[in-house]
């Protein structure tokens, strides 16, 4: 539905995270559509993700045909003032997606700025939520109650279906014993000149221009037009829900997609509103008998957790990203930043890391409990972390990683997001993957030659931190387990020794 005070006289300019109808006032509305070179000048992304950005552009302003105005500049206010040149209607746009876009936006003196769009509330509704819990913790999980009664998502009358709102206690099982799922494959879409016209100019932007890349190249996985994007949904729906919460969090080496739905990147380009997809998995669900608790942990995702950080991302404020509350600044290591899994031995980590430079993406456990648990543990800077993490994942955004990574993962907040660090030795890794068995390091010794550096990692963290961490009621059990280690002094001087080369 159009805002109140947008005029659907006006065209609208359409940001590459903007692509889908639900940006549009009017099926009909004419659209300006700006690429900009400059963004990969700026920093290293990764070869994927700038293929799937450019491609999702192109593939809108060839579906809307003479509706679009498509002009490819070095920098947007060159591509406006291109624009400009030739067309003099009113221009207007959805609030973007950063605080650098929304400056820029917001500072042209004719250009209309209206509400943002693409999530389950507006941001006055969420400042209002807030607002409403006075000095209680912004919980997600109230949130996502809530959310689920203002859209009435898996609700019988006032009540969650079920009788439950959460499911995870029948969620969230360890891998089975088998190298992959028994579920369908995901749907994969066929490329089209679109991309390979895409291909050819990063080719020659990296020959020519000098513009580097992280990452391999390779076929596209993930949808970039609504079409794609629906019939991405559907195949998911009908072939791999009814076991996506039982090994959501599960790891196989043999089995990188699991059965996850890879709609975060369509979603986050905009192309499906998040509402819509809960409810045509609600709608699935009910029609096709699917388990339960496997359609609530899927509508978490997309109408909890997903538009939970966005609207943290506000809320916090622009320095909320430099928060350091462990106090983390060591950089990034060359390997890790250029993605060399060939360097490393630690199997888990090598895995993970490969599958982030040949796909662009892994799923969020290999996120939070391989990478995030890596550079929580090595004291990485968390700032530096979230702009690795949305520059090599093809979902990835500055609101996406600014939460996830410097509160979520990191900690950097000292417990606005979460309420302990996302902290674990090898034996998660080992309960949660097939990692382990596969690994030249014992998930279960601390020092020497085969000692997991996970493990390890683990109990220097800890002691490193027991300060910050002494008041948290969730970390005392941890903590009391370090006086119990006799062979405390030998980790802490195993790990001052390891240094920042790849484990």
């Amino acid at each position: 539905m159009p805002e109140p005070d947008a005029s659907p006289r006006t065209r609208r300019w359409l940001f590459a995270d903007q692509l889908g109808p639900h940006f549009l006032d009017t099926p009909r509305q004419s659209v300006l559509l700006v690429e900009s070179k400059d963004v990969f000048r700026r920093r290293r992304f990764h070869r994927r993700k700038a293929h799937l950005l450019l491609s999702a552009l192109r593939h809108r302003a060839a579906e809307l045909g003479d509706r679009a105005v498509f002009v490819r500049a070095g920098t947007y206010r060159e591509g406006l003032a291109r624009y400009r040149e030739e067309h003099h209607e009113p221009l207007s746009v959805c609030d973007p997606t950063s605080y650098g876009a929304r400056r820029f936006v917001r500072a042209l003196p004719d250009v209309e700025v209206l509400p943002s769009r693409g999530f389950v509330v507006s941001e006055e509704q969420f400042a209002g939520w807030a607002a409403r819990r006075g000095d209680r913790r912004l919980l997600m999980e109230d949130f996502y109650r809530d959310v689920r009664r203002h859209h009435r998502l898996l609700m019988d009358g006032d009540e969650p279906v079920g009788g439950t709102w959460n499911y995870d206690h029948d969620n969230r099982q360890g891998p089975p014993k088998r190298d992959r799922l028994d579920v369908r494959e995901p749907w994969w879409p066929t490329e089209d000149e679109i991309d390979e016209e895409v291909r050819a100019d990063l080719d020659r932007w990296a020959r020519d221009d000098g513009i580097e890349f992280t990452g391999t190249d390779g076929p596209r996985r993930f949808a970039v037009t609504r079409r794609e994007a629906l019939t991405a949904l559907r195949h998911f729906l009908r072939h791999r829900l009814e076991q996506f919460g039982v090994y959501e969090d599960a790891m196989l080496t043999g089995d990188q997609w699991m059965s996850h739905s890879l709609l975060s990147a369509p979603q986050n380009l905009g192309l499906l509103d998040p509402v819509e997809v809960a409810r045509r998995a609600e709608e699935h669900g009910r029609e096709h008998g699917v388990r339960l608790a496997s359609v609530e942990g899927f509508v978490r995702q997309v109408v909890g957790w997903r538009s939970y950080t966005w609207h943290l991302y506000w809320h916090l404020g622009e320095d909320y990203r430099q928060r350091n509350a462990l106090g983390a600044r060591n950089r990034l290591p060359r390997w890790f930043s250029d993605l060399d899994a060939d360097a490393v031995e630690a199997n888990c980590l090598h895995q993970v890391l490969a599958g982030v430079r040949d796909e662009g993406w892994v799923h969020h456990i290999p996120r939070l409990m391989v990478l995030g648990n890596w550079g929580l543990q090595r004291g990485y800077d968390p700032a530096e972390l979230a702009d690795w993490f949305w520059t090599n994942f093809v979902d990835g955004y500055d609101w996406v990683m600014t939460t996830n990574v410097v509160g979520m993962s990191q900690h950097a907040d000292h417990g606005v997001l979460a309420t302990k660090p996302y902290a674990s030795g090898g034996a998660y890794i080992d309960r949660m993957s097939d990692f382990c068995g596969g690994c030249r390091y014992d998930p279960k010794v601390r020092v020497g030659e085969d000692a997991c550096p996970f493990t390890a990692g683990y109990w220097n963290f800890l002691a490193g931190h027991r300060e910050e961490l002494a008041g948290n009621r969730r970390m005392a059990q941890a903590l009391r387990g370090l006086d119990r280690l006799r062979d405390l002094d030998g980790v802490l001087h195993q790990e001052s020794e390891r240094g920042s080369g790849p484990p």
